[in-house]
């Protein structure tokens, strides 16, 4: 097992790969997904996954939970969902007279709510407290959650009847929204033959105090006052298009997006550098994260909704328009975050 102490970013990205190896064993493809969620769990942040039914959701969070050794669980959410089914609840004991507190699925490192939208607000609103603070209040005690702990929600973009839609307050609370896709006939292929044949045991090649010690390590990654800068830019866009000359986009949005998104631009930027090895962030790390922490924080007007306009084209024109700073010398970056 690799040594997290080395003060160095070698041996932390090693241990990652170690982890992504492992859980590759079972998940074939979805590269992008598999980054997004080692991203989302070294920046302590939530992730929001949409995806038609069959696409290794469920596996890869259950996976990468049994690698870390950590503790899942699954919330399948309905119409019928009660939030003490989610966070917990009091019993009372005729036995003895007194209430004991039940705890519910969220108290686990990796809760996966499969298909969120379909609990209704009451439900949601029982998870805006878990996933902000890291705790659930049951009949005024409080109770943290493990540590790390992160939600991943899962979305079916196909069924839209008996759905609700999520409140802007949970929406903004994850920090990525990740589209996932149909696999290629060749890793298709290779999907099948594994399900059919003898299925390869995972490794546990890490431990949750490892991957909080990760996490510490990672938000102590350099930033360039550069790159604040231009993540600040780019979220502004999105709320007054005109000041970076695209006036014409003003129509296409109803609001822009939160401080949260260029707070997670910076953080899962951060993340990012961090998997691939570096001790400092570059503008290609926060240029590869912002479709990803953006889509969901822009609500678009019904005029951009009736000309098939995307969150995803407005965000390229918004990266278009505000250039990111260049790249800075890397003897200039370590001796600027040695300072």
């Amino acid at each position: 097992m690799v040594d997290t102490s080395k003060d160095s970013g070698t041996a932390a990205a090693s241990l990652m790969e170690q982890v992504l190896y492992e859980v590759k064993k079972v998940v074939v493809g979805q590269d992008h997904f598999l980054e997004r969620v080692l991203v989302a769990l070294l920046a302590k942040g939530h992730l929001l996954v949409e995806g038609v039914p069959g696409l290794a959701k469920t596996l890869t969070v259950n996976t990468l939970a049994d690698v870390i050794q950590g503790k899942f669980k699954r919330v399948q959410f309905t119409p019928d969902l009660v939030p003490s089914d989610l966070v917990g609840t009091r019993i009372y004991n005729q036995k003895t007279g007194d209430f004991s507190t039940t705890l519910g699925p969220v108290f686990c490192n990796l809760l996966l709510a499969d298909e969120i939208n379909r609990a209704p607000a009451k439900v949601q609103s029982a998870l805006l407290e878990v996933m902000q603070e890291r705790q659930v209040t049951i009949a005024g005690e409080t109770h943290k959650v493990p540590n790390p702990f992160v939600v991943m929600a899962t979305q079916n973009p196909i069924e839209t009847e008996g759905t609700y839609p999520l409140p802007e307050a949970q929406v903004d609370r994850f920090m990525m929204k990740v589209l996932v896709g149909y696999p290629s006939e060749e890793e298709e292929f290779v999907i099948v033959s594994r399900v059919t044949g003898l299925m390869q045991a995972v490794t546990r090649v890490a431990t949750t105090e490892q991957l909080v010690a990760l996490q510490a390590k990672c938000h102590s990654l350099f930033v360039d006052p550069s790159l604040i800068q231009f993540a600040v830019k780019v979220v502004s866009a999105t709320r007054n298009p005109a000041a970076a000359g695209l006036g014409d986009m003003q129509r296409f949005l109803t609001y822009g997006a939160s401080p949260r998104a260029s707070i997670n631009m910076i953080e899962a930027g951060r993340a990012l550098a961090f998997l691939r090895g570096r001790e400092y962030v570059l503008p290609e790390d926060v240029l590869d994260v912002t479709p990803d922490v953006l889509r969901h924080r822009i609500v678009l007007s019904y005029e951009a909704i009736s000309e098939s306009i995307t969150p995803d084209q407005i965000i390229g024109q918004v990266l278009k328009a505000i250039p990111a700073p260049e790249k800075p010398l890397e003897a200039h970056v370590r001796i600027a975050a040695a300072g």
